[in-house]
């Protein structure tokens, strides 16, 4: 898959049913880091708009295959191995980030931090746009844009913060903003890594309930985690990841259970329910 950017900013093996969609396809694929092999011969099949949850302990090659989908990493070149998004296998990744929205963990990586305390939540999330941390003076900034950052903002219900500054935000909104960034391209699948840490209980639940409201508007979610309240009700289909490898691929119902997560995480799992949410100890 091409990595080179443009200016213009603008179960293992399972198919999905026939006439859908996909919007990814792993078949045998093995990446390396460095000298070390991490993800050994994984197949992997995503419908396009569905919601996917990928758990496994760390270390267990989650973040791996989330550069690899994302095409900053790629698969060690070898017969019958094959990567896929939406149906193509070439892609340019600022055309990428206009289908397919990623979310990274870390609360700091893409935005400005106390020393820009100027950028507010709106040019944040217009600089989305450009893959930019701030909107800097080279940049021209549209009117479409604007109204698109702003639409984002609605959808994350975090109007409210368009004139803040990133700098001063709690971890929560800051969180919001990144997700907004995302949105800005109105991509069919977005792909989360670990929403909800450093993020306090309240936090956590209003993250939440907005991720719902995004999975009921048909964007398809790839939510990465190993925190069981992560994974919202909308989440019907469950992979389960261990040392590279997946040894787990189905409904919830038959893979989020104590025998199967105490199997995963090699220590004694309880699960508790509250209503439709799950949660671990």
């Amino acid at each position: 898959m091409e990595s080179r950017k443009k200016g213009n900013p603008l179960r293992q093996g399972k198919e999905p049913r026939g006439g859908e969609e996909k919007f990814l396809e792993l078949r045998q694929v093995r990446v390396a880091r460095g000298d070390r092999v991490v993800l050994h011969d994984l197949n992997l099949t995503i419908r396009a708009g569905e919601h996917v949850a990928i758990l496994g302990p760390n270390g267990c090659g989650k973040s791996t295959l989330i550069l690899t989908m994302s095409c900053q990493l790629y698969p060690i070149v070898k017969p019958g191995m094959k990567v896929r998004i939406f149906g193509r296998e070439r892609w340019d990744l600022t055309e990428l980030r206009q289908h397919f929205g990623v979310v990274a963990a870390g609360l700091m990586g893409e935005l400005p931090g106390e020393r820009t305390a100027v950028t507010t939540g709106l040019d944040a999330v217009i600089a989305g746009f450009f893959s930019a941390s701030t909107l800097w003076p080279n940049l021209h900034v549209t009117a479409e844009m604007r109204a698109r950052a702003i639409e984002s903002l609605e959808r994350m219900e975090a109007l409210h913060l368009a004139e803040q500054r990133v700098g001063e935000m709690s971890a929560g909104e800051r969180r919001r903003i990144m997700i907004a960034r995302a949105l800005v391209h109105r991509p069919r699948q977005l792909l989360l890594d670990e929403p909800s840490n450093a993020l306090d209980l309240a936090a956590q639940r209003e993250l939440r309930e907005s991720l719902r409201k995004l999975a009921g508007e048909g964007t398809g979610l790839v939510l990465v985690t190993h925190y069981l309240g992560d994974i919202l009700p909308e989440i019907k289909r469950v992979i389960l990841m261990r040392a590279g490898r997946i040894v787990g691929d189905g409904p919830r119902e038959e893979l989020l259970t104590e025998a199967r997560l105490s199997e995963l995480f090699r220590t004694p799992v309880r699960i508790g329910r509250d209503d439709e949410w799950l949660h671990s100890w």
